[in-house]
């Protein structure tokens, strides 16, 4: 009876397809369709890419003045909206972020003197002309040439000190050697991928991101077009003598302020709990896909809520909503620093949930993209993927159009997590954040990132999904959540079952059967205990009784197939010869060490950098290559003064591929040394 039960489960919970029911009511599906505006968003991409909104600049703070004015316009209350600023001077750090440093110019030139005269590109017309956190300047110099201009073997027998440089690298990469090391006036940057050949008259958005001690050094440079900088190379190719006079105006490097404007919809019955929508503000003008049109969603989301709660349309939730304009990764991370109690459940917090929406508004038809949606990354489960996924599902069915939208199909996919936005800074804090972007995009940080190529239909499509979802989690009640958990853990099963093939394809390539078992193994037993926590967390959205019995009821029909599929890799083991009854341990000295973490928020990318003497930095390169970058994510986020070296080895190996314990250790070690973890 026993096995005929594992049978009719493993049936029901990985056999069967998902079911595409909504989970959210259609009469709420209907009024947020109705309330929700794509084309309101669309003006308010028009409006915010109007602004040079760099961050820690004088732009910046004019489109967050731009927000909050919208905002008390929709009748938030200073009380529920305001701004919150911070000293971004590149010098004060945010736990391990430094803040960049203050910005404002106001006219730029670079021009040619010989062979001819010829002005190649200005500030303000073209904003990214001129390479962010450029310094004020008037120089004239002769230009070099120096290939991509990020490796001193670029410069090997090249003379360029007091010399314009020409370079396809990234702008403050190529400053940083060729002015600060090697004694150039400034840089001149462009692009040579194959997008910029297949747009030659693109230009790429760079900026200088000068450390703290590199301050008082900086030049300035500039961007420019494929078509310019191949001129310019020609050029020099041909022999000819190439002079340059560049200037900019203006302050330039300045202690300034990172803005982050805030607003509130108070919950109604559990206020102290939260769910947060945050999309950054920042970028060049005009940038309006990254990330206009992600603030303009946000824009018209807090507009619809606030106008149907006052007059009545739609009841007010039962959680609390923060809203978030950020500049990204920095401003997020001095936010976090201010406020302790951004946490997840996990660690004693009231945070539910983050919907991060990132370059939301691609017109499909025009830019041949699609919207993807990240889940929360293994150490972070949550069933908000599942909510997220069954929202799309819905919008998927819905024919949203608009009067000046396209008529494009909706094309969208969720994804595995990954980072490059604001949601990591979430996840870190257990908060479960899902990121909204489009991929791909060749216009991404460029200079054709225009309102044109923003569309009002997928503006709302997004603004349906981010909406519908945190609305459905903030109001959670039990016969929702019994349906919700019947429903996420189908897709658990599903997700068990996948490990499971996963697992099996291990076993089979190792060319040690029992080696290849164990891993195996690990990959089963982990995800088993990720996707129990995922059903479990149901219960931060409705903890009643009859939720809980059926959550616990749903967790042992996991574990029931588990147990099959565990006997079923033992049945392959067997066929590979092995004659063991269960897989070896995965190592007979385990190390059982505890890292500790002593920062909040993921570590920016220098913290060892900035630390580690250059041969300990060569490892990671080298053999540490193996050791990824998802690998070193996960194992500072599995990091909770519980999990042992070993422990945390066998986690980001049954997600991210085997690694050995000697590398986690290493990795951990350095982080001890650069004295953002200590051992317990």
């Amino acid at each position: 009876m026993r096995g005929t039960l594992k049978i009719l489960l493993f049936t029901l919970f990985f056999v069967s397809p998902l079911n595409t029911q909504d989970l959210f009511d259609a009469k709420m599906r209907d009024l947020l369709h109705e309330v929700l505006s794509g084309e309101l968003a669309k003006e308010h991409v028009i409006q915010i890419t109007r602004h040079h909104r760099i961050q820690g600049s004088r732009g910046y703070r004019n489109a967050a003045n731009y927000v909050l004015t919208q905002l008390r316009s929709y009748g938030f209350s200073e009380k529920d909206a305001y701004i919150e600023s911070f000293v971004s001077d590149g010098k004060v750090k945010y736990q391990t972020w430094q803040s960049p440093s203050g910005w404002d110019i106001s006219w730029g030139e670079l021009r040619m003197l010989e062979p001819f005269e010829e002005r190649i590109v200005g500030y303000p017309e073209i904003a990214m002309s001129v390479i962010t956190y450029s310094n004020a300047g008037d120089e004239t110099a002769e230009l070099v040439w120096v290939g991509a201009g990020t490796s001193d073997t670029d410069y090997a027998g090249k003379d360029v000190a007091d010399k314009f440089v020409l370079a396809t690298g990234y702008g403050g990469a190529v400053h940083r050697l060729a002015v600060l090391k090697y004694g150039a006036k400034a840089v001149v940057c462009y692009l040579d991928d194959d997008r910029a050949k297949e747009y030659p008259d693109m230009l790429q958005y760079t900026g200088m991101w000068p450390k703290t001690e590199e301050l008082e050094r900086v030049t300035f440079g500039f961007n420019l077009t494929n078509r310019q900088g191949e001129k310019l190379r020609k050029l020099l190719e041909e022999g000819r003598k190439v002079v340059l006079r560049g200037q900019v105006k203006g302050i330039g490097l300045e202690p300034y302020f990172m803005d982050v404007v805030v607003a509130h919809v108070r919950g109604s019955e559990r206020p102290e709990e939260e769910l947060v929508f945050t999309a950054h503000l920042d970028h060049p003008k005009e940038s309006a896909n990254d990330n206009a049109s992600g603030s303009a969603a946000l824009l018209d989301i807090a507009r619809a809520l606030q106008e149907s709660i006052a007059d009545g349309r739609l009841p007010r939730p039962k959680r609390s909503l923060r809203f978030l304009w950020v500049p990204e990764f920095y401003g997020t991370m001095a936010y976090i620093d201010a406020h302790p109690e951004m946490r997840g459940v996990e660690r004693g917090g009231t945070f539910l949930a983050t919907m991060n929406m990132d370059m939301v508004g691609e017109n499909l038809e025009v830019l041949h993209s699609k919207l993807v949606l990240t889940r929360t990354p293994p150490s972070n489960p949550s069933v908000v993927n599942d909510v997220v996924e069954n929202m799309a599902k819905m919008v998927d069915m819905m024919n949203i159009r608009t009067p000046r939208g396209s008529l494009s199909q909706f094309n969208y996919r969720v994804t595995e997590y990954h980072g490059g936005s604001d949601h990591m800074m979430f996840n870190d804090l257990k908060i479960p954040g899902i990121m909204f972007f489009h991929d791909p995009d060749y216009t991404h940080h460029t200079s054709e990132d225009t309102p044109d190529k923003v569309d009002p239909v997928e503006l709302e499509r997004c603004e349906m999904i981010a909406t519908g979802t945190v609305l459905y989690l903030a109001n959670l009640s039990s016969e929702q959540a019994r349906d919700l958990l019947y429903y996420s853990a189908a897709a658990s099963a599903k997700r068990l079952g996948d490990a499971a093939y996963r697992a099996q394809r291990i076993l089979h390539s190792s060319p040690n059967a029992m080696k290849g078992w164990s891993e195996a193994q690990n990959v089963l037993d982990q995800a088993l205990a990720v996707e129990q926590k995922s059903i479990a967390s149901v219960l931060s959205f409705n903890a009643g009784e009859g939720v809980r019995r059926l959550a616990a009821l749903l967790q042992r029909q996991l574990v029931l197939q588990h147990e099959t599929l565990t006997q079923s890799l033992g049945t392959l083991a067997v066929a590979r010869g092995v004659r063991a009854p269960r897989p070896a341990p995965l190592e007979s000295r385990p190390d059982v060490r505890v890292p500790v973490r002593l920062t909040r928020g993921p570590l920016s990318s220098d913290v060892l950098t900035s630390t580690l003497p250059p041969e300990g930095l060569a490892w990671y390169r080298t053999e540490g290559s193996k050791l990824t970058g998802m690998h070193q994510w996960e194992i500072v986020n599995m990091m909770d003064g519980r999990r042992s070296v070993s422990e945390i080895r066998n986690f980001v190996s049954a997600y991210y591929g085997a690694i050995e314990t000697a590398f986690v250790a290493r990795y951990v070690e350095d982080l001890v040394k650069a004295g953002v973890v200590k051992w317990k």
